[in-house]
Formats: structure tokens, C-alpha cells, sequence
């Protein structure tokens, strides 16, 4: 893939991002615009792969985009690729399942998925913990990220082993989070 083409597919993957997830706002962090989690996940993929792969950058941005919108399968994989329309596909959980059917099925999967898959699960893992923090959190904030933390724990260790880098980014996160409790 040329620059030129990798950057088109990342710069229209994130522009999709946005229109997709316009109005939607995040939890934690004052509410902000939901796209600031999908830049910072694919901003932690470029970062861990030193931008060495554009389909998975875009991806990043991607990742939510089954879950949370109407978006398809098909669209994706006509617009971007197979590869991005399966990893997104990848990391898409079933939003009919109760969520604590859907956090198991998270932790049960986790080491089935594809090497890539892994990458995205422990960025946006790194992602949502980042989210959790706050500088004087209320007693439900710090049992939520306690919470969130422990099960992301257990999702990661079923994806590590794929980017030293991210790796390391997890766990400096996990220690960050369990010394703000």
C-alpha cells in the first residue's frame, strides 16, 4: 500500500468514525465526544506499529462501529476492505446479551481472536480505563474502575503477546488506575 493510499484509508476510516458516531458522548471523562475514543485507539494502533499498517489504524477507528451504529459488515468491507470489515466484525460484541453475558464472552474470546483483533481489544482496553480515571472520583467512580479494570485485566491476558509496546501501555495504565483508587 502506498502512503498516499494508506493515508486515504485511515483519514476516511476516521471520517466515518465521525459521522457515525456524531452526538454520542462517552462515559467518564465530562461526557466528551465519543471520537475522541476511537482517535485515541487508533492513535495507540498507529503508535504500537509505528504506522506500518493502515488497515488496522483504520480499524481502530472503526471498532465500535458495528456495535454502536447501523453500520454493516458488507458496507465496511466495500468502502475499506475484508481485512478492516473483519477485524471490526472481530470486535464487535452481540449488544442483544445481557452485559455481564457479553464481559464473559469478551474474557472467553479473547485468545481466539486474530493477532490483530488483540491489538484493538488492548487499545481500547488502555483506552476505557484512561477514561475511568478522575482526578478526585466519587466512591461509585473508584468501585467502577476497580471493576472495569479487573475484568479489562482478564480480557488482555487472552490478547497479550502481540506488541511489546501496547503491552506495556496496559499495564502502565492498570498501575495508574489501581494507585488513583
Amino acid at each position: 500500500m502506498t502512503t498516499l493510499s494508506a493515508v486515504r484509508l485511515i483519514s476516511e476510516a476516521a471520517e466515518l468514525a465521525a459521522r457515525r458516531h456524531n452526538g454520542m458522548a462517552r462515559k467518564g471523562r465530562g461526557n466528551e465526544p465519543y471520537i475522541n475514543h476511537l482517535a485515541e485507539v487508533a492513535n495507540l494502533l498507529a503508535t504500537a506499529t509505528e504506522g506500518a499498517d493502515a488497515e488496522l489504524v483504520a480499524a481502530g477507528w472503526l471498532h465500535d462501529a458495528i456495535e454502536d451504529t447501523e453500520t454493516t459488515r458488507e458496507e465496511l468491507a466495500q468502502k475499506f476492505s475484508d481485512r478492516v470489515a473483519s477485524l471490526v466484525v472481530e470486535c464487535t460484541d452481540d449488544m442483544s446479551l445481557p452485559k455481564a453475558e457479553r464481559r464473559r464472552l469478551q474474557v472467553v474470546d479473547a485468545p481466539k481472536k486474530s493477532a490483530s483483533a488483540k491489538l484493538i481489544k488492548i487499545a481500547d482496553k488502555i483506552s476505557n480505563i484512561g477514561a475511568r480515571m478522575h482526578a478526585d472520583p466519587t466512591a461509585d467512580e473508584r468501585d467502577d474502575l476497580a471493576d472495569y479494570t479487573s475484568w479489562a485485566e482478564q480480557v488482555v491476558a487472552g490478547c497479550r503477546g502481540g506488541n511489546v509496546w501496547l503491552d506495556t501501555t496496559f499495564a502502565n495504565v492498570v498501575r495508574q488506575a489501581r494507585a488513583s483508587q
